[in-house]
């Protein structure tokens, strides 16, 4: 056996398999420790807290004050149910006019399939920008309507163009089958082509989702009531800006009561991170093929 060959049968070399686990493992506590120290922060004791400036990496008791404050039945409880009703919703409605769309234009001879598709691929390459969208939504008398915060994103070209290509994979002989059986457009597309795609649905479902979870900057624009404010915008408002919330704002309590307000905005935050990472784990095994599919076929 030549050296060089045996030099590729040991494979990469010690030095270089220390180098990666450092980098991995220093990567990973980039991401683990400020995660780590937001939770540690909410459940810690009052005392822990204040001891160690405001940010607690190793909680000395398991303390639910904080998450208990914020789900009193006050602002953040509220724009919690508001920020679950629109990405909900608005993933729904973009799930529903996406696919539709997509479909259009991966069927040949479909009515203005050129010039559809040339005004998604122009919206993908140029936005309206900010006031043009601020004065269609006025037009419309959707201020300070939740669904300011869901129509105007609704579509995206991206994700229409990502569903097309995977829908133009579909054999067309499986199409023509179900037609010559009798069943019509509408049926075809909810009866075969739908199941058929549940890989690449959950993916764009899952985009969409996300969007709609973590926007904050059109209900900063479009949104002057607060009981309207979804969750990302108190969180920017309470922790970001790091406004200090009163014990009105949490439902009422007893102000000598609340626990220190670091904790409060760190359950704040814990809050708004749980319902993606419960998401993702369910989508994990259609996510791969989705991107996989996405990316070969896009």
């Amino acid at each position: 056996m030549s050296t060089m060959q045996k030099g590729i049968d040991d494979g990469p070399a010690m030095s270089s398999r220390v180098l990666k686990t450092v980098v991995l493992v220093v990567c990973c506590a980039v991401v683990v420790v400020p995660f780590l120290g937001v939770i540690s922060t909410s459940i810690a004791s009052q005392q822990h807290v204040t001891n160690s400036g405001g940010f607690v990496l190793w909680p000395d008791a398991f303390n639910l004050d904080a998450y208990k404050s914020i789900f009193n039945g006050g602002v953040v409880q509220r724009a919690l149910l508001v920020s679950i009703v629109i990405a909900a919703g608005g993933t729904l409605i973009s799930l529903a006019g996406s696919t539709m769309l997509a479909y259009s234009l991966s069927r040949p001879g479909s009515f203005g399939q050129r010039p559809i598709l040339m005004i998604v691929l122009f919206s993908i390459l140029f936005s309206p920008g900010l006031i043009p969208n601020y004065l269609v939504v006025k037009q419309f008398g959707l201020l300070d309507s939740l669904l300011a915060l869901i129509l105007p994103t609704a579509i995206s070209g991206f994700n229409v163009i990502v569903l097309r290509s995977f829908f133009m994979g579909i054999p067309d002989s499986v199409l023509d089958s179900a037609r010559i059986d009798g069943a019509g457009d509408f049926r075809i597309f909810w009866s075969i082509v739908l199941p058929l795609s549940r890989a690449v649905l959950a993916v764009v479902g899952l985009f969409y989702a996300v969007g709609y979870w973590n926007a904050f900057f059109n209900a900063m624009l479009y949104i002057s009531d607060t009981a309207k404010w979804p969750l990302q915008l108190v969180l920017r408002t309470y922790v970001i800006n790091n406004t200090e919330l009163s014990s009105g704002d949490l439902g009422g309590a007893a102000a000598d009561q609340l626990p220190p307000q670091e904790s409060i905005q760190m359950a704040i935050l814990v809050v708004s991170l749980v319902p993606i990472l419960i998401v993702y784990p369910f989508l994990q095994r259609h996510f791969a093929k989705g991107m996989l599919t996405g990316a070969v076929k896009g």
